[in-house]
């Protein structure tokens, strides 16, 4: 192997890319071919090879091939072309000996997620603990994604796929508690971000509260908190984990008690930017909102209803997560807040439904309300007026002995399902 010849870079983690030296063999925007397919099965196994038989299954999946011999052999003819017409050396390029197939170059060959694996490998049998985490750190760093992410029907790439991840996911966690240990917080910070982008519904967002709070950068914890908690909400319809919500406890004490100027503390409490309708806010906010005006009912009598809003399918039952229901579920929200007055809140219990809160109205000013909702809700659909289910109640009803149900009740019996 002469020292000038290119290197042929092969990446298989978050997106496929061949490179070689400067020449674009597969970039990730290209649509991937069967012989690229095989050329990328082929790099993958090049170390031990692959047999012809699970070539055949990886290549062509389990279905039948009417004449498996022939269509790779047909493969690899084109494979071999295609590759001296990217600029590669004048090589046979695929070995068969025994039945396995081995690609074989005149060439070096790096693939990413063989230097990823032995990167965890080499930090397993390491004994020395700081060698070992900076060898963790080096695989974390490079890692950028799912295994192949364009062959992600396969079931053998769906089966590799989650090796990688668990793979990561264990040296990322061993890295962070070692980097916490020494209190380089700021470099939790950095390595954890990629984590939260790649796998946003896997709490990374939780190592970066915790950062943040060790830092007194308590601002930014909330931001991190408040974004991970709407993501969840819009996303899956859930509320965010027990840790997270200690955690929000825990920023909410300290920043009350860092001394602040009167007026930083009513810009950090103003509304950014003002915005017309009915105010929206998470499920936890809205929960201590209703506490709050409930205890004010008491005080002095005012009117209070819940109104509960349910998007419902042909059945009349909550409709299930979909593409219907996700815009479906973006114009009641738009419908509420056009719906409302300022001084109204709303949240989104989860995907098919929302809860608003009414103050100091009436039965028959709530009757008006809603037929303001399910008018702006149906104005485009007319026949989603028939998806549309809601429920009102006063909340001094809901409190009552006789009701047997509390909104607290309600609120704590659905997170403790979930």
């Amino acid at each position: 192997m002469k020292e000038d010849v290119p290197t042929l870079r092969v990446r298989m983690l978050g997106g496929e890319e061949i490179i070689y030296g400067k020449i674009p063999v597969l970039h990730s925007r290209n649509t991937i071919t069967r012989s690229m397919k095989l050329f990328l099965i082929l790099l993958y196994h090049m170390k031990e090879g692959i047999a012809r038989n699970r070539l055949l299954e990886e290549l062509y999946g389990r279905k039948e091939v009417l004449d498996g011999a022939n269509s790779l052999r047909v493969a690899c003819h084109r494979l071999k072309k295609m590759l001296i017409d990217a600029g590669l050396p004048e090589y046979e390029y695929i070995s068969i000996a025994g039945g396995i197939y081995h690609f074989e170059a005149p060439i070096k060959v790096e693939v990413d997620a063989h230097i990823f694996r032995g990167l965890i490998e080499q930090a397993k049998r390491e004994k020395v603990q700081d060698k070992k985490i900076r060898l963790l750190k080096k695989a974390c760093v490079m890692y950028s994604g799912e295994f192949l992410k364009g062959l992600s029907g396969e079931e053998w790439v769906l089966i590799e796929s989650l090796h990688y991840k668990n793979m990561y996911t264990e040296a990322l966690q061993q890295v962070c508690e070692k980097l916490k240990e020494q209190r380089e917080y700021e470099e939790v910070l950095k390595i954890c971000e990629p984590a939260c982008e790649l796998y946003p519904f896997d709490e990374w967002q939780s190592i970066r509260i915790d950062c943040f709070i060790a830092l007194n950068q308590y601002k930014e914890a909330l931001k991190e908190y408040e974004d991970t908690a709407n993501l969840f909400f819009v996303e899956l319809g859930i509320s965010p984990s027990e840790r997270m919500m200690n955690q929000l406890k825990l920023m909410s004490n300290h920043i009350s008690k860092s001394p602040q100027d009167i007026r930083e503390i009513k810009g950090n409490l103003k509304e950014e930017p003002m915005e017309d309708g009915a105010y929206y806010c998470s499920l936890p906010s809205f929960r201590d909102g209703y506490r709050l005006v409930r205890r004010i009912m008491e005080r002095n009598g005012q009117s209070i209803y819940l109104m509960l809003c349910t998007i419902t399918d042909s059945s009349g039952r909550p409709m299930e997560h979909s593409e219907k229901l996700t815009a479906m579920s973006e114009t009641l929200y738009q419908a509420i807040k056009q719906s409302l007055r300022r001084c109204d809140s709303f949240t989104r219990y989860n995907p098919a439904q929302f809860l608003i809160l009414l103050v100091g109205t009436n039965r028959e000013n709530c009757e008006q309300i809603l037929n303001r909702i399910k008018h702006h809700f149906s104005n485009e659909h007319k026949f989603w007026s028939n998806n549309l289910d809601c429920y009102i109640s006063s909340v001094a009803d809901m409190e009552s002995e006789k009701a047997g149900l509390s909104f607290d009740d309600w609120y704590g019996k659905e997170e403790h399902e979930k």
